[in-house]
């Protein structure tokens, strides 16, 4: 059974008195490990497409499965309480806690949790990520890189089984930015974590096991069905 599939999904956006359909009945699924790059032009629905898989969004129709469970089956607080166990986030934008220390905002998804945190696991996070002499450091101190890795050490601090990429590298430097990518393809392979990730650059699609293209709402290329 895929860990994550949507079927028939549509969403439109109200926008005065237009609507905008930004999703267009897709169906699509993805198996633990994967790692599926999601790509298309500006307006295509990328970024729609990834919220509503990651619970951040309701869809206008159509259905979410988690693990074969109907994600907006659950109300309000179960969802909050799945997306904070069982996914992670990385944004273009990194939206660290600017009053937090890198350490801070690592652990918060433990904390908000309340549960106590695996000390071991997250020094592991800590030293594949090359963030250990920044830990004290507030994210103003921080480069755009070391950001995003603390950014995404947070994501996995929780141990999630999807990780959920929009644009992580959009606001780095090309070196930067593929150091990042191939760390985010590290975790997925070494941690079993299916990584889902949103880009409008080919190059960073390219390193993806698969690749999914929208275009106008719809999936107008997969990899998985139609041959790299």
């Amino acid at each position: 059974m895929p860990i994550l599939q949507c079927s028939n999904l549509s969403k439109t956006y109200a926008s005065g008195e237009t609507a905008v359909h930004a999703l267009r009945g897709i169906t699509v699924s993805f198996e633990q490990g994967e790692f599926c790059a999601v790509r298309g032009p500006s307006g295509s629905g990328k970024s729609t497409l990834l919220h509503i898989l990651g619970g951040l969004e309701y869809p206008t129709s159509g259905k979410v499965y988690y693990q074969g469970e109907d994600l907006f089956a659950y109300n309000d607080n179960q969802l909050s309480i799945l997306r904070r166990r069982r996914f992670g986030f990385v944004f273009q934008a990194y939206n660290l806690v600017q009053e937090l220390t890198a350490y801070e905002n690592i652990l918060l998804p433990v904390l908000l949790d309340k549960r106590k945190p695996d000390e071991k696991y997250i020094s592991m996070l800590i030293e594949l990520l090359g963030i250990g002499d920044r830990l004290h450091h507030l994210p103003s101190a921080l480069s755009g890189g070391q950001q995003q890795r603390v950014a995404i050490a947070r994501a996995l601090a929780n141990r999630p089984s999807i990780l959920f990429a929009d644009e992580p590298t959009g606001n780095l430097d090309g070196k930067t930015g593929r150091e990042v990518l191939s760390l985010l393809k590290y975790v997925s392979k070494e941690m079993g974590v299916t990584l889902i990730l949103v880009t409008h650059d080919l190059n960073i699609a390219e390193q993806a096991e698969r690749i999914l293209t929208l275009e106008d709402g719809r999936i107008s290329y997969d990899s998985c069905t139609q041959g790299v």
